[in-house]
């Protein structure tokens, strides 16, 4: 644990570098933008060449960097990957604010992008982060075409996914449960379509993805594994223009424009799945026929939105939504099913810069995710629902007192609303009617302050303290989250790192599934169900190879406090004693993240491996007399996964054409298979004799190896309106059929047909394996104008 005291120094340090702030200088302060569109470039670098001292844009575009006053004029370079550099020369006499803007420039030859970006990026205490663009996104293979920025992280190290094709997060031994994602400073609760194959984020719509693993900076909060903060593009203030793309399952389209030039902006973005417009047609067409049995229908959408505008110089506002849900149904004659579930969530937000040193930022969010399932059988009807709501106030401050502190601070309040396991049942004529399910509310509270110091020019360090709250059920809870980052740079090729980071969760999903479903219920922490809290330490080195390549290598240990899980046969429906279900425990895990990317040239792409260990141990139920097996003792959950190795490559052959791949390698995940079995003879009589399974230790199976290659083509086109491409994905190459599940299937003695002889008594069972996808081809067509 981290001594409170080291806490109380960083305070001081920071309030000590408020007075020595040195008065001879000069603040350089602004925006940096993309000159094609107006959008803010996040990251971007900031260097003043004589002295070497630099800065980055944060999350808003915005930059402060301090420079020596004088009479002489001084250079400082802007610089973004992909980007042509710009570099500005200034006399630094009095605050100068400049707003930059960079371009890809009109050459024959690429763009050569040094390694800014890397030794920026080695520069920073951050570390356990992985980004990914929305270029790269594109290229490389997708199910079915269709690309997903949520699903593509998955290739990093320290984030294997939880089944095959699905976009469960599993970070550094941590649940699915236990990564917070956020939309444009929203909450997004459920993040997946169709069961978790795809997620609910449509690339054409989302300008920046940044995850972290560790080392959490002191403004996140309410999770314990990880950070996913997606944005959404501004829109473009400088011209009309669209995107979209027609596939095998999906359509989208994406229109974005000035409202008035240089000043405003929007965008919309829409995309649909189209299979039940032709299922509807093949159930139509068969309308009559008694052996046939029609397809359920099924489609899912997504709709963003965005508005912005400069009020002034120092002020930006900025209005966003999205929308979206799935919806499953099927119709017939005596019987009606219908299923849907969705997010959605709006965020108002204002910017003011207040000086050249400190700049402002005001959100409020809306978050909103609920199921409903209604089934109506002839002269009876059943609904039953779940929903959680959202309303955020937070407030932020950057403060750059100079190069040596930058200083951020702030706090919100949240407001929760819970509907858990709603159910209303009965009878068309009223004779028959019953209900169940809670109603919550809760309030989280939380605030921060974290001040990034540099020492002697090789050492920096971001200490930060966030203090949290909980208020539901008559019962406040409250968590001191210290936050550390170190930074050790031995040269401009070689920097070593550190961090440790306490976490708290207040809310829990309720669960038993392996796989994110959409009926997964969120309940909060209350007078039994404490919140939980991870402790996790990471050390790491980042090494230079060359000006083209970046390996990276990271360690970390992981303790996992009051885990969650359910007792054996736990009934999570419509239970109004729901927190009698409840198994509470600890955990750990640990391991290694090895890396090796190049982001320039014609190959560009990286490789990942992951070693890592993950535990679940002491769980007991709130409830004595329930039964957890494997209570007081340690095993396995259900994703550790020992083994993890990704290969992603992406070459331009021409400047038409460009050709990916990549190639995933997983052990296999744990399972809960019987160890024996026994049958109760004589008990029921000779007509039944019921065949019960023994289960073993929990988990202690694992799945056959995980494998798949996948491979794309891009081909593009330059027709005068714009450009277009022909996207060919091919996913599962090999063909390999991985393991989705198992189940066990009785065997018989040779010659016995159990549909003849219902009472035959099995000889033995066999495990099954289920596999989901074999290999698919799709093609896509994209275009842009």
């Amino acid at each position: 644990m981290i001594p409170r005291k080291l806490f109380t120094l960083a305070i001081w340090l920071g309030c000590a570098g408020m007075l020595l702030a040195q008065k001879s200088d000069i603040t350089v302060s602004g925006t940096v933008i993309d000159d094609s569109n107006g959008e803010t470039l996040i990251g971007a670098t900031i260097l003043e060449l004589a002295s070497g001292n630099g800065t980055a844009t944060n999350e808003y575009g915005f930059y402060s960097l301090s420079v020596p006053a004088g009479k002489d004029s001084v250079s400082i370079e802007f610089s973004y990957v992909g980007f042509q550099a710009k570099t500005l020369r200034i006399l630094p006499n009095k605050d100068v604010t400049l707003n930059v803007r960079l371009g890809t420039g009109v050459q024959l030859q690429e763009v050569v992008v040094k390694a800014n970006s890397y030794q920026e990026r080695m520069r920073s205490t951050e570390m356990s982060v992985e980004e990914i663009s929305t270029k790269e996104v594109k290229v490389i293979p997708a199910l079915l075409g269709e690309t997903d920025i949520l699903k593509t992280i998955q290739l990093k190290p320290g984030i294997p996914s939880g089944s095959e094709g699905t976009t469960g997060l599993y970070v550094r031994g941590g649940g699915g449960d236990q990564n917070l994602i956020v939309l444009d400073e929203a909450v997004v609760y459920n993040a997946n379509h169709l069961f978790g194959f795809f997620s609910t984020f449509n690339t054409d719509a989302v300008k920046d993805l940044k995850l972290y693993k560790g080392g959490f900076p002191a403004q996140y909060g309410g999770r314990l594994s990880s950070v996913i903060d997606v944005r959404m593009k501004d829109g473009n203030n400088q011209r009309f223009a669209g995107t979209g793309g027609i596939g095998l399952i999906t359509s989208r389209l994406t229109l974005e424009g000035p409202i008035q030039k240089d000043e405003s902006s929007f965008i919309v973005s829409g995309r649909r799945t189209y299979v039940d417009l032709i299922t509807r047609q093949v159930n139509k067409a068969n309308e009559g026929n008694e052996d046939y049995n029609p397809i359920p229908d099924y489609y899912f959408y997504d709709l963003n939105t965005k508005v912005n505008f400069t009020l002034s110089e120092k002020d930006r506002l900025y209005l966003s939504g999205y929308f979206g849900r799935d919806v499953f149904g099927f119709e017939g004659d005596f019987f009606d099913f219908n299923f849907n579930w969705g997010n959605a969530t709006a965020t108002a937000r204002w910017n003011h810069v207040f000086s050249p040193k400190l700049f402002h930022n005001l959100t409020l969010t809306y978050s909103d995710y609920d199921y409903n399932i209604e089934t109506r059988v002839t002269g009876f009807s059943f609904k039953v629902g779940s929903d959680v709501r959202d309303v955020n106030l937070k407030s932020d401050f950057y403060y750059n007192l100079n190069n040596d502190h930058t200083l951020r601070y702030g706090g919100n309040v949240t407001r929760h609303s819970f509907g858990v396991g709603r159910l209303k049942a009965g009878s068309d004529d009223g004779e028959v009617s019953f209900s169940g399910g809670d109603d919550y509310t809760g309030l989280s509270l939380g605030a921060y302050v974290a001040d990034e110091m540099s020492f002697g020019g090789h050492w920096k360090i971001n200490a930060g303290l966030r203090l949290s709250g909980f208020y539901n059920d008559d019962k406040f809870y409250a968590g001191i989250e210290p936050r550390l980052a170190a930074l050790y740079n031995v040269n401009e090729g070689l920097s070593l790192k550190a961090s440790y980071a306490r976490m708290y969760q207040y809310l829990h999903l309720v669960s038993t599934s392996g796989i994110a479903l959409p009926t997964d219920i969120w309940y909060p922490s209350s007078k039994q169900i404490k919140p939980q809290y991870s402790d996790q330490i990471a050390i790491g080195v980042e090494k230079l190879l060359g000006d083209k390549y970046l390996l990276t290598n990271e360690y970390y240990v992981k303790w996992l406090n009051r885990q969650v899980d359910f007792v054996d046969g736990a009934r999570l429906f419509a239970n109004d004693n729901l927190e009698q279900e409840f198994a509470i425990g600890r955990g750990y895990g640990y391991g290694m993240e090895l890396s090796i990317e190049k982001q320039e040239g014609k190959l560009k792409g990286w490789i990942g491996y992951t070693l890592a260990l993950v535990k679940r141990t002491d769980f007991q139920p709130i409830d004595p007399t329930r039964l957890f097996s494997g209570a007081g003792t340690s095993f396995f959950p259900r994703y550790d996964r020992r083994h993890d190795l990704s290969v992603v490559l992406m070459y331009d052959l021409t400047r038409r054409i460009t050709v990916s791949g990549t190639a995933v390698y997983g052990s296999g995940d744990r399972t809960w298979l019987p160890v024996g079995r026994f049958t109760f003879q004589d008990v029921y009589g000779a007509d039944f004799q019921p065949i019960v399974p023994i289960y073993g230790e929990r988990n202690a199976y694992r799945l056959p190896y995980f494998f798949r290659t996948d491979f794309g083509l891009v081909y593009k086109f330059f027709p005068k309106w714009g450009e277009s491409d022909l996207t060919l994905s091919v996913f599962n190459l090999t063909n390999r059929r991985n393991a989705f599940f198992l189940y066990l299937e009785p065997q018989y003695a040779e010659g016995v047909d159990p549909e003849e002889n219902p009472l035959a008594i099995p000889t033995g069972v066999a495990a099954k394996q289920v596999s989901l996808f074999p290999i698919i081809g799709s093609l896509t067509f994209n275009f842009k104008f």
